[in-house]
């Protein structure tokens, strides 16, 4: 362990919450990784006293046949940390569900301590499992160890990122779509989608099996399938008599629903659901869930633009297909009809390092619905016109058919 003083260090371990700088120090005592550990600590501290990053990004590192996957970092003082003057980041294409075996962990670990500096992040923001520095050297004997045990690499630039979704029908009674199956089969298919970076920027696919979206994907994935119904939700009278007897605030809990859409009669201790008005928020389920449960009919919504902050605001996702089925049996051939369309509209209209929902929101939400064939429906608009004018075209008003079917 050095003996180097690292104030700012200390303080970072301070608090309620785990520390990385702890799991620094832990993997200074495996033989073979003090000097990079105690140097990266080194290197953290003098970052936050400058209050400045000492990386940078030198150019494109990779393997042989991927142009993602790799993250290059190179150090801005060389000289002065000799041995991280390159740290790159390896990102691992994760199970669907993050569903590992303790043989699995096992294999990852001895991987990156052979060829890296041994510390991961499990699991970064898109989902992969990190491996935190390596030389250019290192890259493609590591990737070469992670091939041949089934791994493989998942995405970096702009491309397709690793697709992730949460454990759906492996632990969870809500899951309105199998979200496993799901991922697991879009990521074998896009493959050269995610490891062949050829878009104006990076596009992200999030599965959650139901409203809850307990993987945030409305927030954070250009492309998030969220599991729903479309029936009316499953009532057990008997289940809302008996909250009804242990004191539950029922009426504070439909209080709650956005729509107002549930009544609950004292009298009778009975619930009743106006289905058409119901948006599906789940909280009247969350909350009471041995008397309610998702309805029987299911299958997904589809929302595109959700981002974080950085060529405009964050975005949350926009509902663009209110309700699919998602054709498991035909290999999901129904939503893959549908992206690869939205990539495509995107791909040809969009500037560089321009998100999908930065160029919905520069062309319109009506350029894209014309380019991908898709009809305007209720559920798409975000919030009423603040503008009254409406302009037609002579186009619109040829069309015979319908608005929304």
């Amino acid at each position: 362990m050095s003996t180097t003083k690292r104030p700012m260090m200390e303080e970072m371990m301070n608090g309620r919450w785990p520390s990385f700088v702890h799991e620094f120090e832990k993997n200074a005592t495996i033989e073979g990784k003090e000097e990079i550990s105690n140097v990266m600590l080194d290197v953290l501290e003098e970052s936050y006293e400058i209050k400045k990053p000492l990386w940078k990004h030198g150019g494109i590192v990779g393997v042989r046949g991927y142009g993602g996957g790799v993250v290059g970092r190179y150090s801005l003082k060389p000289e002065k940390y000799p041995i991280v003057t390159e740290f790159h980041t390896m990102r691992i294409n994760q199970p669907s569900g993050f569903f590992y075996t303790s043989d699995d962990i096992r294999t990852l670990s001895d991987i990156w301590e052979k060829h890296g500096s041994g510390m991961t992040n499990m699991h970064g923001a898109t989902g992969d499992v990190v491996f935190l520095g390596t030389t250019t050297e290192e890259l493609q004997p590591a990737f070469n160890d992670l091939s041949e045990h089934g791994w493989d690499l998942g995405g970096s630039g702009s491309d397709l990122r690793t697709p992730s979704c949460c454990v759906g029908p492996g632990r969870c009674e809500d899951a309105c779509i199998d979200t496993l199956d799901f991922t697991n089969n879009v990521t074998h298919h896009y493959q050269m989608e995610l490891h062949r970076p050829m878009w104006p920027y990076k596009s992200k696919i999030k599965v959650s099996g139901c409203p809850n979206d307990c993987v945030s994907a409305t927030a954070r994935s250009d492309i998030a399938v969220i599991g729903t119904w479309r029936d009316d939700i499953q009532i057990d009278q008997k289940e809302v008599a008996a909250y009804a007897d242990a004191g539950l605030p029922i009426k504070a809990i439909i209080s709650r629903c956005p729509t107002k859409c549930i009544s609950f009669d004292e009298d009778k201790k009975e619930l009743t659901v106006d289905n058409e008005n119901c948006t599906r928020c789940m909280h009247c389920i969350n909350a009471m869930p041995k008397a309610l449960h998702i309805g029987k009919d299911k299958g997904c919504s589809i929302l595109l633009g959700g981002k974080a902050t950085i060529v405009q605001s964050a975005f949350i996702g926009w509902v663009v297909v209110p309700f699919m089925k998602l054709d498991k049996e035909n290999d999901y051939e129904n939503f893959k009809e549908f992206v690869e369309s939205v990539w495509d509209w995107w791909d040809e209209h969009a500037k560089t390092r321009e998100r999908l929902g930065e160029l919905i929101y520069r062309l319109g939400m009506n350029s894209m619905l014309k380019a991908i064939d898709l009809k305007p429906m209720p559920q798409m608009v975000r919030f009423p016109r603040e503008n009254p004018y409406i302009y037609w075209s002579e186009e619109d008003l040829n069309d015979e058919s319908e608005v929304a079917e």
